[in-house]
């Protein structure tokens, strides 16, 4: 079969023929029918060796994994092949006090384990099959589309987890401010919709992109800019937003950001700019939580679905076949990319 694999730290990746895995026990076979490009990627591809505790390439990229189930291994119940299915992001010990909460994005053995997941420093979904080391990692779609649904794994589940994170203070008198109506942005917006009440208002430098903010259910929209920060006081009488959430990163988003929350209020930095925060007495609003949130755990991934299913959320998405994943994150790279990417290897 075909895979989009890194073969070496901070060299391209390369689109070859590797073997089709088989199931062992406990494991599943997956014919891939939709697998999302991420910035993260991006990311990946540039690290230097040594600079995650993985091990080393070669790796198949793709970590945002939906389609159906090719092949099961023994000892596996519950799935029979041909079923529609999602990929939970990050693939965890399944023992430690986190897996068995379901959230393996903060299992407690990564480092012994080398990998973060599929895509992240084991074979990802950029290819027509992969295996899935435990069937715990699946989640059942319904009806949902698996190109469709591919992204709401990681574009879907991050910000949800975010945004979960900050409930107790998105009353339905509060500000919550989203920085960059990307991948990411344009489906917290829609979270923020969905399941709060809050006055949602949208940052971005791209004015289609704030257009596309106001439809998705933003009821400000503002150029993120040097004076964003005063613009966001103006609107909630001085006192600043109850909860950020910066979806870039960068030094300058994050410097909008400290100055645009209050006292109290909630700061999630999910973007990955580079930016470094300040963080100590008179930098940060005094009884200000700071997160930096990491994917999400599968029970919310079952949430956020469901969300999917009902249609209170919708990625947009942009089809792409394997032999066109060069060109996808050259587009990414250039800023060409509305919404997701999504390959679709298995179709």
């Amino acid at each position: 079969m075909l895979a989009y694999q890194l073969v070496e730290w901070q060299q391209p990746p390369v689109l070859h023929d590797v073997p089709v895995p088989e199931p062992g026990p406990g494991q599943v076979l997956v014919r891939v029918a939709g697998a999302g490009a991420c910035h993260s990627d991006l990311h990946v591809m540039e690290f230097p060796a040594g600079a995650v505790p993985w091990r080393p390439p070669p790796f198949t990229l793709g970590h945002e994994n939906a389609g159906w189930v090719a092949a099961i291994g023994a000892g596996v119940t519950g799935w029979s092949e041909g079923d529609a299915v999602a990929v939970h992001l990050v693939w965890g010990c399944g023992r430690c006090k986190a897996c068995v909460l379901s959230a393996d994005n903060v299992c407690e053995r990564v480092a012994e384990i080398g990998a973060r997941g599929g895509g992240l420093g084991r074979n990802g979904g950029m290819a027509e099959f992969m295996l899935v080391p435990d069937a715990r990692l699946l989640v059942p779609l319904g009806e949902l589309d698996p190109v469709d649904a591919a992204p709401l794994t990681d574009a879907g589940l991050t910000p949800y987890h975010t945004i979960k994170q900050a409930l107790p203070v998105l009353t339905p008198d509060a500000a919550a401010v989203v920085i960059g109506v990307g991948g990411l942005g344009h489906l917290a917006i829609q979270i923020l919709r969905a399941i709060t009440a809050a006055r949602i208002v949208a940052l971005d430098v791209r004015d289609d992109k704030l257009a596309r903010a106001r439809e998705l259910g933003a009821d400000e929209i503002l150029r993120s800019d040097l004076d964003a920060a005063q613009r966001i006081r103006e609107m909630t009488r001085g006192v600043g937003a109850d909860a950020v959430f910066d979806f870039v990163g960068a030094d300058a988003t994050l410097e909008l950001a400290i100055a645009a929350v209050r006292s109290g209020g909630h700061l999630a930095v999910v973007g990955l700019g580079g930016g470094r925060l300040a963080f100590g007495y008179r930098a940060t609003p005094f009884e200000t939580t700071l997160v930096i949130p990491y994917n999400g755990t599968r029970a919310e991934l079952i949430e956020v679905l469901a969300l999917g299913a009902s249609g209170r959320i919708t990625p947009h998405v942009q089809r792409f076949g394997l032999d066109q994943v060069e060109e996808v994150y050259r587009r990414m790279r250039e800023g060409e990319i509305e919404g997701r990417a999504v390959v679709t290897p298995g179709i």
